[in-house]
């Protein structure tokens, strides 16, 4: 038996090709059957987040498991793309990295912990985890928190939510005078409402499929819940929309903004989509007036923070290869997927 960990993520795909792979969560169930059973997995975790689409599987053959579940999630995105592969002790090293968010787009990040924990949890709830996941993805939790609580790596770091925000204040200028929308009360969405509050932002707006989570958060954050089959009517007087709603399709199209936009006369509109697959149609960007971004713009600004933090960077990197190095001949070596054979 074999462990390994098949997938892309910012590193190696571009946003327009990571939607096309991202595995929403009503779905995440039915794939994990269908890695199982069409790639022979005896175990499957499937992590999907708005920068990574992975694997993590346990197979009698690393080469024809990896090559099924390839298969698998090309079918599911209806486009080919380039794969990366590890096996064995990488796979496990990979699994700590990314948990620690040593390997995310923001270093330092700590959501990844929590999404990381939540594809764990979904793995075993569906009968996918055995005696490998259950122990390398365990390990790579505690070994997050390790990280997070005995270095400075997320001291200080910039999160998806503040980058957000940082980057319509570049836009824009002053927040105070700015009103914001926020589509979705998930973690990103959370988190952009909690620092467009901190940066004092005049007005949010705050609107969910679920009425009471849009609520919850409009309450925390000082702002207003809008019901999601309203919000719409707000792009006439909003500067800031940012979504995070992960929709089965586009929410909003260029038809649409087209003509809000000429009614806005020469006000800008300032857009961020986080989610993936995209919630706006790309092709927003080219109405004038518009300034559409999507998640791989935040790459400049957490190039920024990864050289603020290369010390500790460094000394997390350390404690991860330490801990991963000592669980790999145990958690992937010969007894071990004895066992879980």
């Amino acid at each position: 038996m074999e462990l390994f960990c098949l997938g892309l993520s910012h590193h190696t795909a571009a946003v327009s090709l990571r939607e096309r792979f991202a595995v929403g969560e009503p779905e995440l169930g039915r794939l994990l059957g269908v890695l199982r059973r069409e790639a022979g997995l005896r175990e499957a975790a499937l992590l999907s987040t708005c920068n990574r689409v992975e694997v993590y599987g346990v197979a009698e053959s690393f080469f024809n498991g990896a090559n099924a579940c390839a298969e698998v999630l090309t079918r599911h995105a209806g486009v080919e793309a380039s794969l990366g592969r590890l096996s064995g002790g990488e796979a496990v090293r990979h699994l700590f990295r990314v948990a620690s968010g040593l390997d995310s787009m923001v270093v330092g990040e700590t959501e990844i912990l929590g999404q990381v924990k939540a594809a764990y949890a979904a793995s075993v709830a569906g009968g996918h985890a055995g005696p490998v996941l259950h122990r390398i993805f365990q390990q790579a939790l505690r070994a997050a928190k390790q990280v997070h609580s005995s270095t400075g790596l997320s001291r200080g770091a910039v999160s998806v939510g503040s980058a957000a925000v940082a980057l319509a204040g570049q836009a824009l200028g002053d927040l105070g005078a700015c009103r914001a929308l926020v589509l979705g009360s998930g973690e990103a969405g959370t988190l952009v409402a909690r620092n467009l509050r901190s940066r004092g932002i005049g007005g949010l707006f705050v609107s969910n499929r679920d009425p009471g989570r849009a609520s919850v958060l409009a309450e925390e954050c000082g702002g207003v819940a809008v019901p999601f089959a309203d919000w719409k009517t707000l792009l006439e007087t909003v500067e800031i929309v940012v979504a995070s709603a992960s929709a089965p399709d586009r929410l909003l199209r260029s038809a649409e903004l087209a003509p809000i936009m000429v009614g806005r006369a020469a006000r800008p509109l300032f857009m961020l989509d986080l989610a993936v697959p995209r919630d706006f149609e790309p092709g927003i960007a080219r109405i004038p007036g518009v300034c559409l971004h999507d998640v791989d713009a935040l790459e400049a600004l957490a190039r920024e923070g990864r050289a603020q933090r290369a010390r500790e960077t460094a000394r997390a990197e350390e404690l991860v290869a330490a801990c991963a190095n000592g669980l790999s001949a145990g958690a992937v070596g010969p007894a071990a997927l004895a066992v879980a054979a």
